[in-house]
């Protein structure tokens, strides 16, 4: 008994030391691969930050199903809410530093894109992923005000982010910037199947 103990004990821990050993690299190796692009080269500290502000929010949508799913190893339902809250802000933040970048840059391309506008097909699915995030923001901030029961506030906050995550998605995989291609693809092909499994698993518990 106390071998077998031994064992999962030493099997648990290689096993959360893996989870969460791969949650760094995933998150840490497209930001560092960006920083070292050289299209970075004679580029303006604000163009810089606006670029980055982007990465670090498309960083932090593969880390939030994450935690809504419960799937990190040492936290529990309520830590990972809690989390989930505190990185959804700052998600939101991240993204208006890299629109406020933006505009500060070029306005008349901000401008257009609001507008859907622009030329550019990425500035299409950025702006629909800004705005339903804003709108899931909002949502989870007047949540106990307009008393959302559980069960139609996991409908609404699931239907917010099948539209954030493949917008973001789409968006980051169009453009031809800073990030470096092989890890903005294998973090993309993370973010939609990670929330595909939190959506599959939220929908098979009503059925519980």
């Amino acid at each position: 008994m106390k071998l077998k103990k031994k064992t999962r004990f030493y099997v648990g821990l290689v096993y959360t030391g893996l989870i969460w050993s791969t949650l760094a690299i995933v998150i840490i190796v497209p930001v560092v691969a960006a920083l070292w692009s050289p299209l970075l080269a004679w580029r303006d500290p604000v163009y810089i930050v606006a670029g980055l502000a982007g990465i670090i929010a498309i960083v932090l949508l593969f880390v939030q199903p994450l935690l809504a799913g419960g799937y990190l190893p040492n936290l529990n339902r309520l830590q990972s809410r809690r989390i989930h809250r505190v990185i959804g802000g700052i998600l939101v933040m991240m993204v208006v530093i890299h629109i406020i970048g933006l505009w500060t840059t070029s306005p008349p391309d901000v401008i257009d894109a609001l507008l859907f506008a622009s030329p550019t097909a990425f500035s299409f699915w950025g702006v629909i992923a800004m705005w339903a995030l804003f709108a899931s923001a909002l949502t989870a901030l007047l949540r106990r005000r307009l008393r959302i029961n559980p069960r139609m506030w996991r409908f609404i906050h699931t239907g917010f982010a099948v539209v954030i995550v493949p917008s973001s998605v789409i968006h980051a995989f169009l453009i031809i910037g800073t990030m470096e291609v092989i890890s903005k693809r294998l973090l993309c092909g993370f973010i939609i199947t990670i929330t595909a499994k939190v959506i599959i698993d939220w929908w098979r518990l009503p059925k519980r």
